[in-house]
């Protein structure tokens, strides 16, 4: 049986446990499609999952990697579309950091003409979180306040540059200096570093005391405790990580001051609404396409470089997005 390169991790643990090993190439069953992986995203989750600190189920031995874009090279029974010969980018329940990648066909997308695959590979977590955010959980209007915390960071960019283009007004955090430079070229009207002391303080004299009316944090912890008092009344706050650790547990008496509402978002949980995902997806190819979207790629590595992008996103130095490039020849 043919093999192919992947990025494993045996068991959880620190960088020295991302090994690269040869495995069997996938065959695609009913309902499935063998894509041929061109480029995979680097998430925090991914980070996670080696660490086996990931907040949902996680099996070892694991071959990281949940978003990918390539080539459907098989396809499996009753599977229609896509077909083979195909460029798709879609989301996997790991298995990306790999030559090759076995995916639901019915979550797959073909990448339109003239988008590189290095573009569409960017986008499935962090961009579909932002969207479903601002259009699903919550619903942006012209003139909203949003609080993007971690703004510098991927998910940050794209929620920066969605609000924006919605006609809101953003306000961005950033824990390092030098971070705060990208969310205010795409249009921020204030980038608060952490660091500075207290947050809540600048956000409400930016709001001329009021709030805003949205808040997405991905940092939990102590940030999250204070934020629900940069929010108005009647404002929503959107929780999708603990980056900093578990946020501390008063969230209903938080809600209560001023009849808040609040969500731990999971992108996950819109796999299971096709048409919500497809609008997810085909918005964000379009605005990727028309130019006005930007993935904020940073670096691509190699699949034997996988341990120095771990070590970058842990870093939290980059503004922007990690690429894995499984297959050299891949247009970029």
């Amino acid at each position: 049986m043919a093999t192919m390169t992947v990025v494993v991790v045996n068991e959880p643990g620190g960088l020295e446990n991302i090994r690269i090993e040869e495995r069997d190439i996938p065959q695609p069953g009913p309902g499935q499609i063998l894509v041929k992986v061109g480029y995979c995203g680097c998430n925090w989750a991914d980070t996670q999952m080696r660490e086996g600190i990931y907040p949902h189920k996680t099996d070892y031995p694991l071959i990281l990697g949940l978003e990918i874009a390539g080539e459907v090279i098989d396809v499996g029974p009753n599977v229609s579309h896509p077909k083979r010969g195909q460029r798709v980018t879609t989301l996997v329940e790991g298995g990306g950091y790999a030559q090759f990648c076995v995916a639901d066909a019915g979550l797959a997308t073909i990448v339109p003409e003239g988008l590189s695959l290095a573009s569409a590979a960017a986008y499935p977590v962090q961009g579909l979180t932002a969207y479903h955010m601002l259009y699903t959980v919550s619903r942006i209007s012209a003139g909203d306040w949003v609080l993007v915390h971690a703004s510098g960071g991927g998910v940050g960019l794209f929620v920066t540059q969605l609000a924006i283009r919605a006609g809101a007004k953003v306000i961005g955090t950033v824990g390092t200096p030098g971070k705060e430079k990208k969310p205010l070229a795409y249009g921020a009207t204030s980038v608060i570093n952490l660091t500075d002391g207290n947050f809540v303080e600048q956000v409400l004299d930016l709001t001329e005391g009021k709030g805003v009316d949205l808040a997405v944090d991905s940092l939990g912890a102590t940030t999250l405790d204070k934020t629900f008092d940069a929010v108005r009344v009647l404002g929503h706050i959107i929780n999708i990580g603990e980056a900093e650790g578990k946020p501390i547990e008063n969230i209903r008496q938080q809600c209560l001051v001023r009849s808040q509402t609040f969500t731990r978002f999971h992108l996950g949980h819109v796999i299971g609404f096709p048409a919500l995902w497809q609008e997810g997806n085909h918005f964000i190819l379009n605005a990727l396409q028309a130019g006005w979207l930007n993935p904020t790629i940073v670096e691509i590595f190699s699949l034997k470089e996988a341990r120095n992008m771990h070590e970058a996103i842990e870093n939290r130095t980059n503004s922007g997005k990690l690429l894995l490039q499984t297959d050299p020849s891949t247009d970029s």
